[in-house]
């Protein structure tokens, strides 16, 4: 799933939920949440292979996707510190997938397994492009409109 949608998510459980260690926790767990549902990303096979010379576009793509939704999320709700917590955790399980790629730490090669592994169980599955796609467009939409309400 895109980054914007996963900081979306967070938002709206942070403008729901009105105590922030839960708004917080249950942001975290919703990243899992949505990347069981099939879904498309953009590629980033320079960054995991550790190929900064050739990861510029990558790296691009990643920025305007968190400004994208940090973006919507300014516009969209009431901007409050849990709002952008429960963003910021919503995000952060793909933070750690990064950080486990310049680490050794076995808690964050674990997670990694774990996110990859068993979450996005349907990433290799023959789904086609467009219900990929189209999920992640109702996500859009249904957050959104709950962001905006």
């Amino acid at each position: 799933m895109v980054l914007f949608i996963h900081l979306l998510f967070g938002a709206v459980l942070g403008s729901i939920i009105k105590n922030l260690p839960l708004a917080v926790f249950f942001s975290f767990l919703g990243h899992y949440f949505l990347d069981l549902f099939p879904h498309i990303e953009y590629p980033i096979e320079n960054i995991k292979n550790n190929r900064w010379g050739q990861s510029f576009f990558e790296i691009l793509a990643v920025v305007v996707d968190f400004l994208l939704g940090i973006f919507l999320i300014w516009l969209l709700s009431e901007n409050s510190f849990k709002i952008y917590a429960s963003a910021f955790f919503a995000a952060l399980p793909d933070g750690l997938t990064i950080l486990s790629k310049f680490s050794s730490n076995k808690l964050l090669k674990k997670h990694d397994h774990f996110h990859h592994n068993m979450v996005h169980i349907l990433k290799n599955k023959k789904i086609p492009k467009i219900w990929r796609f189209s999920t992640q467009v109702a996500w859009v939409v249904i957050l959104i409109f709950l962001l905006k309400s």
